[in-house]
């Protein structure tokens, strides 16, 4: 649902690098990311009903909208690998849990002697825009610069990124958490915390989470990349996680749809 909605806050800004990407025969994740872009810049937009002060009568209402329930999960349906299951790969080290209805999909394992649990949230779509209240304190001579940048740059492409947050635990000892920012092929660490379980949640939610990141002496964000590395979070594991999640955006949104037709439908 992120995406598809991501999709249509974007929709009029996209329509150029949609077209280039529909014309070419990239990869499988590239194309379960633009259907759905592609067609919801092609959906004809609404036209602007006229204001009436007559009471519409609640059987009309809810007919009309269930009709528009049922095109969205036609449109779902042709455009969305919802069907489609995905083959773990042989060397796959997690192992995952998957709740219908639910935004996250939970990754568990035991490596020598930790228990490391990830937990991946639904995609987010990254279109290379700067929102322009980031520029409001630049000069003009700044903006122009920036102007003649994104020119001789060309538009960034489209890219999806999955949230991940990352617990790592020995026994009742300390916990360390990531929160990362994963993307085809590459992870990043946002932030990274070590905490004692104490049962009280006030003191567990004040205690100092460490520092930014990005602030840390370059070798040790090296090592710590190292470190998650070596336990699973690999490009192997957040390439199959970007194809699972996405297909899982498809599905939950179709599953949502048909909840809210059930329900009109009584």
């Amino acid at each position: 649902m992120a995406l598809f909605a991501a999709a249509r806050r974007a929709a009029a800004s996209s329509v150029p690098i949609l077209l280039r990407a529909s014309a070419s025969s990239g990869s499988h994740r590239c194309a379960a990311l633009h259907r759905p872009l592609a067609a919801a810049v092609a959906r004809p937009k609404p036209r602007a009903m006229p204001f009436s002060s007559a009471p519409a009568t609640r059987p009309s209402s809810d007919a009309e909208l269930l009709s528009v329930i049922d095109s969205e999960i036609k449109y779902a349906e042709d455009c969305d690998d919802h069907d489609r299951v995905e083959e773990i790969p042989d060397n796959f080290p997690f192992k995952i849990s998957d709740e219908k209805g639910t935004n996250v999909v939970t990754l568990k394992r035991t490596y020598q002697g930790e228990q490391i649990e990830v937990v991946a949230h639904m995609p987010s779509l990254v279109t290379g825009d700067e929102p322009d209240h980031d520029r409001d304190g630049e000069d003009e001579g700044e903006d122009k610069e920036g102007d003649d940048n994104e020119e001789d740059e060309g538009q960034k492409p489209e890219q999806s990124s999955v949230p991940l947050t990352v617990t790592i635990s020995k026994g009742d000892g300390p916990v360390l958490e990531f929160t990362c920012t994963a993307y085809p092929d590459e992870v990043l660490i946002d932030s990274l915390s070590v905490t004692q379980p104490s049962g009280d949640d006030e003191h567990d939610m004040i205690a100092y989470g460490g520092p930014d990141f990005n602030d840390l002496d370059e070798n040790l964000q090296r090592a710590f990349h190292k470190y998650l590395e070596l336990r699973g979070i690999s490009p192997m594991t957040t390439n199959f996680l970007h194809e699972y999640m996405i297909n899982k955006d498809s599905r939950e949104y179709l599953l949502w749809l048909r909840k809210l037709k059930d329900y009109f439908k009584q």
